[in-house]
């Protein structure tokens, strides 16, 4: 018996099964405790049950999931928007500092995935899968990443993609507390200012979202999304470089923004472009959850698995010997480290959850608290993505 779903009923389902995450979680202290995102939540359990569904034989359920590609779309391009170099004068040299490690990140996340990958005997773009798409890239770029490479015709990607990241975003809350811990213990760290310090809030923002301002947001979404596309579509052609539309958005959306800072700093609004982002993010990942195929993983979970345990290892050691002394030894150091961690396994939520794990106990860090958030959330994939496609397109 099969249940075909069509374009109407796939969001429906998508948008409810986000909401049943988000009870979870809120219902949750282990899911809240890890930073699992709602969508995972529901998509994953849904997955689960149509596994169960299937391999008994009782109902086989189809999707049609052709939106997904344009919610997709439009997330990347939201990231792009957020991405103003005016943000790395604020952070200053200990920011480039970061960046830079986070690139390095990416690259060493992906020689890790291919060469294990070719150790097990698999494709290396399903080690890619567990390198810096899945680790650093987080659910939202497995899920974007995944899809392209089943594209290619490398079948279970965007499954592989989902359970690294998932893998990856657990392990990230783990291990990030106890590290830093370890390096407060072993120098002695202090913080080198009082919360009472530390308690000026910034104020993110001020006008209230109106419809006229919202729809500016819109256009310039819009602008940069067809005109990405079409860029890459063109490159593609031209070059026979794969290039995905939603990565040629997202740059096409960095440079737009940083144009439009330059006549006018006010133009952007974040808040209505987070509105956007948060919306079509989590209905993006819900549909890409829900859809994944969790039988046809089944045969290479040990070698997914060893592949993201030995990228643990190698962030942790990263962590401690290399970043923790690149970016002073200090206090300051050692609570970036906990957000390196955090994003470079998982997502910046993990990485501001393990801050301020740290800082509660420890105190206050406002140069953790700006640099983290600043690259994890937005900077970060200006190295990563040109990684992620430079090895997609040496191994496809």
């Amino acid at each position: 018996m099969t249940l075909a779903l069509n374009q109407v009923s796939t969001i429906f389902l998508a948008v409810a099964l986000l909401v049943l995450g988000t009870f979870f979680v809120r219902k949750s202290g282990v899911l809240q405790k890890f930073c699992i995102p709602a969508p995972v939540v529901g998509g994953l359990l849904f997955a689960i049950l149509a596994t169960i569904l299937k391999a008994t034989g009782l109902l086989e359920i189809t999707l049609d999931t052709s939106l997904q590609s344009l919610f997709m779309l439009t997330f990347f391009t939201t990231v792009g928007l957020g991405a103003s170099f005016q943000l790395i004068k604020l952070g200053g040299k200990l920011l480039v500092i970061y960046w830079l490690a986070c690139g390095f990140l990416a690259l060493a996340q992906n020689v890790i995935g291919v060469s294990l990958a070719s150790l097990f005997d698999i494709h290396p773009l399903i080690g890619m899968m567990a390198g810096a798409v899945s680790m650093e890239g987080g659910h939202g770029a497995a899920s974007a990443f995944g899809q392209t490479i089943e594209d290619l015709g490398i079948h279970s990607a965007l499954s592989i993609g989902i359970a690294s990241a998932t893998f990856g975003l657990i392990a990230g809350g783990l291990v990030g507390g106890p590290t830093v811990k370890y390096l407060i213990a072993k120098y002695n760290l202090k913080p080198t200012e009082t919360n009472e310090e530390a308690a000026a809030s910034v104020e993110a923002y001020v006008q209230p979202i109106t419809t006229n301002s919202f729809f500016i947001q819109v256009l310039l979404i819009t602008f940069c999304m067809a005109l990405g596309t079409y860029l890459g579509e063109l490159f593609t052609s031209a070059t026979g470089f794969v290039l995905p539309g939603y990565v040629g958005a997202m740059f096409v959306a960095v440079i737009v923004r940083n144009i439009v800072d330059r006549f006018n700093p006010n133009a952007i609004d974040m808040k209505s472009i987070n509105l956007v982002s948060d919306v079509t993010l989590g209905i993006f990942l819900s549909m890409a959850l829900m859809s994944i195929k969790l039988w046809e993983v089944a045969d290479l979970a040990l070698p997914i698995l060893a592949i993201v345990l030995i990228q643990v290892l190698f962030i942790v050691l990263f962590g401690i010997f290399v970043l923790f002394r690149l970016l002073g030894k200090d206090y300051d150091a050692a609570v970036m480290v906990a957000g390196f961690t955090g994003h470079g396994l998982g997502a910046t939520p993990n990485a501001m959850a393990n801050m301020a794990a740290v800082t509660e106990r420890f105190g206050p860090s406002r140069k953790a608290y700006l640099i983290v958030p600043i690259v994890g959330a937005f900077l970060i994939d200006v190295f990563a993505m040109p990684i992620i496609i430079t090895t997609l397109n040496l191994f496809k």
